[in-house]
Order: structure tokens, then C-alpha cells, then sequence
């Protein structure tokens, strides 16, 4: 399971023929939270002419909503929803906020301005990736931890904890997906004198294939 998502939210604000568009985006994980998401908006702009939004939720991207608020059919809530659709983006929400400047952009215009925004406002953000780990709990012992400790840092698994007892608990992540080869390697590696369980499979945050931690 791995799906491409925003990490944080973010904001941009281009002017055409001076109308303002605000493009903001933010990660969402249910309708709820998008709503949530675009409400906060429409607040923050009490004063805009329209605030049209579209979010997709899901890993295969099964929920697609939009809006044109107002503006002419087609030339608000589809434009910023196929701009999603092109970058495969998901649990997203992008709402353009446009402040009307007195000049009429006609449906092409409001076509490419609106697809502009969500563009632009997408390009700023942090691109992440939501990979499925396990979480698992090594037992070893003294013995056999160096050599799987090196195992370990040569294919860059994230080491959350090292437990020094009678014998040597490591706890870590791996994806999901490596998980058999992972324990088949182990267990090569210590002669089958080792525990491994696995407590938890969670979805993680990753940027070009690593965990990803701002800054």
C-alpha cells in the first residue's frame, strides 16, 4: 500500500488581469477534514467572490468531489481536480480563493487561472509518499547482534530502539512489502537464534523512499 499525498498545508497567490487567486492546499484524510479544510477558508475570505475547492481521499482515489462556487460551470472545481488527477495526489484538498478584480477572464481564462493556482500552490508543497511498515521487535543474542546490526544499517531500516538485557531487543520499522525477505535474511544470519515479532503495521510518512522528518 503507498500512495503520493502533501505533506503540510501551503499557499500561494497569483494575479491575472487583477483578479487575485489564492491557491491553498492542505493534507486530508476524510471528507470531513476537507470540509473542515474549506470552511476555515471561506472564513479567512469573508470578502472573495468564490472559493472553489476540489479533494480527493483514498489510496486509489475512490473520493472526487469539486466545486465552482459560482463561476461558470467547468472553469473552477474540474480544472483544480484534474490537476490532482495529474500528479496523482490524494488525501488532498486545494481551495482557490478569487478576490474579482472587474475584468472578465472568460472560460478559458478562468480555466488556467484556476488550474494555475492549484499547480502552483502543489509545486510549493513538500511532496510525501504514505508507505505501510511493520513495526518489529527483534530478540538476539550477544553473539549474533553485530552481524545483524550491520544487516540492518546496510539496508538503512529505521532502528527505533536498542534494548540491552540478558539478550539484545532491536525495535525498528520496515515496509511492509520486505518484511518475509527480511525475516528469512535474519534468520540465515543468526542460525534461526533469534524472535521476531512484528507489533504493529502502521502508515508512515516517506520522501524519496525514506522516512521523512521535516528539516
Amino acid at each position: 500500500m503507498s500512495y503520493k499525498t502533501i505533506y503540510k498545508e501551503e499557499t500561494i497567490e497569483i494575479e491575472i488581469k487583477k483578479s487575485r487567486f489564492i491557491g491553498y492546499a492542505s493534507p486530508v484524510s476524510s471528507e470531513e477534514e476537507a470540509m473542515d479544510f474549506i470552511e476555515k477558508i471561506k472564513k479567512k475570505n469573508p470578502g472573495a467572490r468564490h472559493n472553489c475547492y476540489a479533494y480527493i481521499i483514498g489510496e486509489k482515489m475512490i473520493t472526487q468531489r469539486y466545486s465552482d462556487d459560482g463561476e461558470p460551470s467547468g472553469t473552477a472545481g474540474i480544472p483544480i481536480l484534474e490537476i490532482l488527477k495529474k500528479k496523482h495526489l490524494t488525501d488532498i484538498c486545494v481551495v482557490v480563493t478569487r478576490y474579482f478584480g472587474g475584468i472578465l477572464l472568460g472560460a478559458g481564462g478562468l480555466i488556467r487561472a484556476y488550474s494555475s493556482a492549484c499547480n502552483e500552490v502543489t509545486n510549493k508543497a513538500v511532496i510525501v509518499e504514505k508507505q505501510e511498515f511493520s513495526e518489529i521487535s527483534i530478540e538476539v543474542d550477544y553473539n549474533s547482534y553485530g552481524r545483524l546490526l550491520n544487516y540492518i544499517e546496510e539496508n538503512e531500516f529505521y532502528i527505533l530502539d536498542k534494548i540491552f538485557e540478558t539478550e539484545v531487543i532491536i525495535k525498528l520499522y520496515i515496509k511492509s512489502e520486505v518484511v518475509e525477505k527480511f525475516k528469512k535474511d535474519i534468520l540465515d544470519l543468526t542460525s534461526g537464534n533469534v524472535k521476531i515479532i512484528i507489533d504493529n503495521v502502521l502508515l508512515l510518512t516517506t520522501k524519496n523512499n525514506k522516512l521523512y522528518i521535516e528539516g
